[in-house]
């Protein structure tokens, strides 16, 4: 069932949401030197990293409190007067304490490794706050949820979340992949070397379809599948599998999807893969859809990157403009036939097709379009 979506705010290594959406539309990354941890020792130089001036430990659950403080005053909606519960999606959760506390740091309650706390205090009056770690895809995971909530009428009203920080084991995994250290992520480049990470946090605000007050964009429906065909590997049947299923949740054709905020990790196996899910799915049946990413200029937030390309998917669809893939110079050749967006395009989409896959083959696709 369709949602609306009132509110809608973020933080990435960019700045908020509007700032993250110029630098975009500017083709600007926020890559920087790592700022965690030992480079040499991790293999990884690079990152796309939140600086708040804060401990590192907890940051995550300062970002998100922020973001759904924010989302919170912007549709207006008092929890304490409606019922809403909120949903946080993530891939790591506060790993970071876990790592700092590890090497000497402070103890700390097990509960706060999830996202109650934090949310609530910033928050008062959620009816429950629930923690989703579901990989990379987390934040869509979340948004399929949110939309089940409101159809059932068990929640007025859901604040939907996703964030992630970066942390060391992580860095050292992304590390252990490669041979030289990536300098920046490039998706959908023939050239690229791979992913970093970028910090994140984003909250947005659903309410059901039928819901009077003002929007910023529709929620059409958020496809899920869970193929395991790999710990890491994503596999295209999996992919279109999702892809499928939000189309068919929606009740769209394939060809009305015009544009794809696409996952583009700019990794060896996802971009081929993703790129052959779109042409199967959606170019197959006649669609021409327009494809941008953003990972290039924010890095992967994890548990957020759904939701990010969502809030960038609500952007495109209000102010007429597409942002390039940064660090796109030449595409990739499993990409043949697809019109990737290599500089700021003036259009105005109908139908947002927005992409997240996980390890272990969890992938989420949402439908957006203009409320």
């Amino acid at each position: 069932m369709p949602a609306r979506l009132t509110a809608s705010q973020l933080r990435t290594c960019l700045g908020d949401g509007a700032e993250t959406f110029a630098a975009l539309l500017a083709g600007r990354s926020g890559i920087g030197p790592l700022r965690h941890g030992e480079p040499t020792a991790l293999n990884v130089a690079h990152g796309y990293h939140v600086d708040d001036g804060a401990a590192r430990a907890f940051a995550a659950s300062r970002w998100v409190a922020d973001c759904a403080r924010r989302a919170i005053a912007d549709c207006g909606l008092d929890p304490r007067r409606r019922r809403m519960v909120a949903l946080v999606g993530t891939g790591l959760r506060e790993l970071a304490a876990v790592e700092a506390y590890a090497t000497g740091g402070a103890a700390f309650p097990a509960h706060r490794l999830h996202f109650g706390d934090a949310v609530r205090a910033a928050v008062p009056g959620l009816q429950e706050v629930v923690t989703v770690s579901n990989a990379c895809s987390a934040g869509g995971h979340v948004l399929a949820l949110a939309e089940d909530l409101l159809m059932l009428g068990d929640a007025d009203a859901v604040l939907v979340c996703g964030v992630d920080a970066t942390t060391e084991s992580m860095l050292a995994m992304i590390g252990r992949v490669v041979d030289h250290p990536t300098d920046a992520v490039r998706p959908f480049d023939a050239d690229r070397q791979g992913v970093l990470l970028g910090d994140g946090a984003v909250a947005a605000v659903l309410v059901p379809d039928d819901d009077a007050g003002p929007a910023l964009a529709r929620i059409v429906a958020t496809g899920l599948s869970c193929d395991a065909h790999h710990e890491t590997a994503p596999a295209v049947p999996g992919i279109a599998r999702a892809m499928r299923d939000a189309l068919a949740r929606g009740g769209r054709n394939p060809a009305e999807v015009d544009l794809v905020v696409a996952h583009g990790t700019g990794t060896a196996l996802n971009d081929p893969a993703e790129s052959e899910a779109i042409r199967q799915v959606l170019v197959a049946a006649g669609g021409d859809p327009l494809v941008t990413a953003v990972k290039g200029a924010t890095g992967h937030t994890s548990g957020a990157a759904a939701l990010v390309n969502v809030d960038v998917a609500w952007r495109c669809l209000a102010g007429g403009r597409v942002p390039p893939v940064v660090g796109l110079r030449r595409p990739l050749p499993e990409g043949a036939g697809l019109r990737f967006a290599t500089t700021a395009t003036a259009s105005t989409p109908r139908l947002v097709q927005c992409d997240a896959f996980g390890f272990g083959g969890v992938n989420a696709v949402t439908l957006v379009e203009a409320p």
